[in-house]
């Protein structure tokens, strides 16, 4: 695996990105009346060694959201020491690495198909846990994006097939919008994402919860939370800039 070239705000300490970043979650939360405490911070650790992980972990952060299976397993075994971390896979899975992601993660937050529920759901019964996961919703209609689409039969099929699940729990949303360098034009989207959780959460779907809305990355996340974003994916405003070796 290369290891990434750090530039940029990698120059800072990792810490002192951090509290930066917890400074803006909270004046973005003030400016809507929300607490900061209904935010989770999720630092996004792909292509990052375990070193950087800890120091994210040192000051504070206990969410980490990785992108591949594969990577991740190559370093899981240099953090499992870190027990109040929690392990999300935050990229497309594909159904036949279900196994895997089930025994490396406590959460999938990138499901998009009935039939990689039901495989997480197989692997997890097999491993005796349960596995909290978030249907992700592409919420641009973008034919090169994973995600279900707003209005799609699957993302019905995966909520009606839940109480079937029982070792998957459905927590919530995630989504990735349109990339643009204009936050506000993101704002739309992250509202897109609100009305649809709003629309399930009327429904009273059986064993569906939809506490949690993940959106937002490091260069919209403000707008996401004005948006009622439940958890924040930062990974450039931490460890700056990635790019392979």
């Amino acid at each position: 695996m290369n290891l990434p070239v750090l530039c940029g705000l990698d120059l800072m300490t990792v810490a002192a990105n951090i509290e930066r970043v917890r400074q803006r979650i909270a004046a973005a939360a003030g400016r809507v009346s929300r607490r900061p405490e209904e935010i989770t911070l999720m630092a996004v650790t792909k292509m990052l060694p375990p070193d950087r992980i800890r120091e994210a972990y040192a000051a504070g952060v206990r969410v980490f959201g990785e992108n591949r299976v594969q990577e991740f397993a190559g370093k899981a075994a240099a953090v499992r020491d870190l027990a109040e971390a929690e392990w999300h896979m935050i990229g497309h899975l594909q159904s036949n690495k279900a196994g895997k992601a089930a025994e490396l993660y406590s959460a999938v937050d990138s499901i998009d198909s009935l039939k990689l529920a039901e495989r997480l759901n197989a692997a997890a019964e097999k491993l005796h846990k349960r596995l909290a996961v978030l249907i992700e919703i592409n919420i641009g209609g973008e034919e090169a994006k994973s995600g279900v689409a707003a209005e799609a039969p699957e993302l019905q099929a995966i909520l009606d097939a839940a109480p079937d699940l029982s070792n998957v729990t459905i927590r919530g949303l995630m989504t990735i919008p349109p990339f643009t360098k204009d936050p506000e034009q993101s704002r739309l989207f992250f509202r897109r994402l609100r009305e649809l959780r709003e629309r399930i959460s009327a429904q009273k779907y059986p064993a569906v919860s939809m506490d949690v809305l993940s959106m937002g990355m490091s260069h919209d996340f403000e707008v996401a939370i004005e948006e009622r974003s439940t958890c924040v994916r930062v990974g450039t405003a931490i460890f700056g800039e990635r790019t392979n070796a």
